[in-house]
């Protein structure tokens, strides 16, 4: 074709070039002149609108920024190795033509959180293209069924079913029934169940005070110094006499006062003390009785001397552990009993008290061994203890009543009715002066008070321990006051260890005190 003849059907194809305006406007579009009128312009109706809509726009745009990113892309991947490329397509896949399926699957089926409202439309529509989120496939729709829970083979679900057609109920219906139980259990929702429960009295500011400091944690209590807090651990060490074991009951067993040391004594006729290491316990010594079979034997209060006593004789021996002498007492002058076998050693290590037949126990010295005094109680007595400063003792009988005396002036200072005694069997007294424990025959320990034990005829125990069937025949508190050991020989292994919660309570009631006086 001729170069003048393509020229006129073809127009211009360089870049920036465009047409002349005058070829395309139309001749009744131009104004007439500077001077002339100027023509009117076509009806609204008539033009055609020169803007594209906005959807249109952002396809474009976003096709131009596609088109943007896979050519930087190119030009990166140009440099890069064989090697390099083959591993990316192994972890991210083969997405080469399309980088937004990449973003896809790296975002992953999350729930679409509503953007704000100055997003992009190219940002909604990206949006609207993600799949929709897919349901968890550790998801079961039989797990959202109801379960029922069998009540019949349980023995203890079974005692809470109120008919017979409750044989399987809900775990909805289970838990308000166990509820239910607990509330009729304790009599009520306790306080501290009571959770939403608003005070609004100013008269109940004192409770608040106290509850705030329940609920609060830190180190108000201060810890023990010989016990440890929460559960106590034991564990089973070389036996105390394995170097010496004996056949024959053994009546008495005690710790020395000041030296890891601990005395055997049986019906064997022999009183045995070993060393405690707790591996190998090697034997001290061994003193030997010729017919005497010892009821019950003793450490001194300073630790120096064993004293011994005989089932079937009136003869005490004194064993002096520091001259290694045996001295036998035949006779104490004023004492007519037949028969010397139950005693107690006061805490100070001044006297000794001996319980006779026919209610009488008498107190004698302990540095000479002579008689001081005879008091006497209402029927049998049956067991006996000193108070913590040796000023005072009490003595329980087999009608169940407790008599406390005068050691100075042996006057009975008073006389009360351990509750719910119909034999006492044992006394016990707490170092810190504070509690008296009281056995009986039918296996209940009644813990008092001592004040309340010297000034009332009847007083209430504030703590009765009923672990045991059989009758409680030894009671002893450690040296803490934080622990009260009961036994009984009449079963085997009838033996309880009671934590004693009322120090801690009056220490919790101390620090109450304290911080309301002190609330910073």
């Amino acid at each position: 074709m001729p170069p003048e003849r393509r020229s006129r059907t073809r127009p211009d194809r360089r870049a920036g070039a465009r047409p002349d305006r005058k070829t395309r406007m139309r001749p009744d579009d131009r104004a007439a002149g500077p001077d002339g009128p100027l023509q009117k312009a076509a009806p609204s109706f008539q033009r055609k609108s020169p803007a594209r809509p906005r959807a249109a726009a952002a396809v474009v745009a976003a096709e131009e920024e596609r088109r943007l990113r896979q050519r930087n892309r190119q030009t990166l991947e140009e440099g890069k190795p064989a090697v390099e490329r083959c591993l990316e397509e192994l972890v991210f896949g083969d997405v080469v033509d399309d980088e937004d399926a990449l973003l896809r699957r790296l975002r992953g089926p999350r729930v679409q959180v509503q953007e704000d409202s100055g997003d992009s439309e190219v940002e909604n529509e990206a949006k609207d293209n993600f799949p929709p989120q897919k349901k968890p496939v550790w998801l079961d729709e039989e797990d959202e069924d109801e379960e029922m829970v069998d009540m019949m083979n349980n023995r203890f679900r079974k005692d809470m079913m109120k008919n017979a057609s409750e044989n399987k109920l809900s775990k909805d219906e289970l838990q308000k029934r166990l509820k239910e139980e607990f509330q009729h259990a304790m009599g009520g929702v306790p306080a501290w169940a009571e959770t939403n429960k608003r005070k609004t009295s100013s008269d109940d500011e004192s409770e608040e005070d106290e509850d705030d400091l329940l609920q609060r944690t830190g180190n108000f209590i201060s810890t023990s110094t010989s016990l440890p807090k929460g559960i106590l651990k034991m564990k089973h060490c070389q036996q105390a006499n394995a170097e010496r074991p004996t056949t024959a009951r053994i009546s008495s067993v005690q710790f020395h006062p000041r030296a890891q040391v601990v005395m055997v004594a049986g019906l064997d006729n022999a009183v045995s003390l070993f060393q405690v290491d707790g591996k190998t316990n090697p034997k001290i010594q061994s003193i030997y009785l010729e017919k005497f079979p010892i009821f019950k034997a003793c450490f001194s209060a300073n630790g120096e001397e064993v004293l011994a006593t005989s089932t079937h004789s009136k003869v005490l021996y004194v064993y002096d552990m520091l001259a290694g002498k045996l001295i036998p007492v035949h006779q104490v002058r004023g004492l007519k009993e037949k028969i010397v076998r139950s005693f107690e050693v006061s805490p100070d290590g001044s006297f000794l008290l001996i319980n006779g037949v026919a209610g009488y126990f008498h107190l004698l010295s302990m540095k000479t061994k002579e008689l001081l005094g005879s008091m006497k109680i209402n029927g049998r007595i049956a067991a006996s203890t000193f108070s913590s400063d040796s000023k005072k003792v009490y003595a329980s009988s087999g009608d169940g009543d407790v008599y406390v005396w005068d050691v100075n002036s042996r006057k009975c200072l008073n006389r009360f009715v351990d509750e719910g005694s119909l034999y006492g069997l044992s006394i016990a007294t707490s170092r810190n002066g504070q509690y008296v424990a009281c056995g009986s025959n039918c296996g209940v320990v009644n813990i008092y008070n001592q004040d309340s034990c010297l000034q009332e005829a009847n007083p209430k125990p504030i703590k009765a321990i009923m672990n045991l069937v059989t009758g409680v025949t030894s009671l002893t508190f450690n040296p803490t006051t934080e622990i009260l050991a009961i036994a009984s020989e009449k079963m085997k292994e009838a033996v309880r260890l009671v934590a004693s919660l009322l120090r801690l309570l009056k220490r919790l009631f101390e620090i109450q005190l304290s911080h309301k006086r002190n609330p910073s």
